[in-house]
């Protein structure tokens, strides 16, 4: 039972780093991107994830989802939802209700499905940020969580102190066994050596009657 549960233990160990590891490094490499170039929006080869911050898109998007959006896209159509920048700098995930031309210039008219009514401002090419693909529910929370210096300290520590932990746990089992072994080796020793005493005893006993014999035939 207790092998069992060392078992168990170890997987949930390497499936929480096996998890967390991805996540913290993502976030790290955004953070810095972000330091480096603040103007831009950090991406992951190709790839940009935003936290959502509100319920503007719900049912569709979900405040503290993660969305990722592909930049560049090759077309942008009605029914799309797109990640752009509105005319305070912040990025909104909305979608794309219809498309006008003027002078020459596409824009787009966008609008959260959860909203009364449409965006007040036109979207211009240059502020989209990508086309939305996808989301994992509840990770744009975490990430925004995991972002705090505080909390990246504390996974840091943890994490250095699981393998700490597991390589004492692990060297312990290690002399554990080495000594098991060794007194395996000792007690093997120990009855080889009280065997051939009691061989030697035998082989005496049996020369002691014969010496007699020879002592009365004189």
């Amino acid at each position: 039972m207790k092998k069992w549960y060392q078992k168990i233990s170890n997987w949930l160990i390497i499936i929480a780093i096996v998890l967390l590891s991805p996540i913290l490094l993502t976030n790290l490499w955004i953070m810095f991107q972000a330091k480096t170039n603040p103007e831009k929006i950090p991406n992951v080869f190709g790839y940009k994830p935003f936290i959502v911050l509100s319920g503007s898109m719900e049912s569709e998007i979900y405040k503290g989802d993660l969305v990722i959006v592909k930049m560049n896209p090759d077309s942008l159509n009605v029914n799309d939802i797109i990640a752009f920048r509105d005319n305070e700098n912040t990025v909104t995930t909305h979608r794309i209700i219809d498309i006008i031309e003027k002078e020459g210039t596409t824009y787009y008219i966008t609008k959260g499905d959860n909203n009364n009514t449409q965006d007040q401002n036109l979207v211009e090419q240059d502020d989209v940020e990508g086309i939305y693909l996808f989301r994992i529910p509840g990770v744009g929370s975490m990430m925004k969580k995991l972002s705090e210096p505080t909390t990246i300290l504390i996974i840091i520590m943890a994490i250095t102190l699981i393998f700490v932990i597991g390589f004492t746990i692990s060297s312990k089992k290690q002399r554990e066994l080495e000594h098991l072994e060794f007194l395996e080796y000792k007690k093997q020793k120990e009855e080889e050596k009280q065997k051939e005493e009691e061989k030697k005893k035998q082989t005496t006993k049996k020369k002691t009657p014969s010496s007699k014999k020879n002592k009365q035939g004189k």
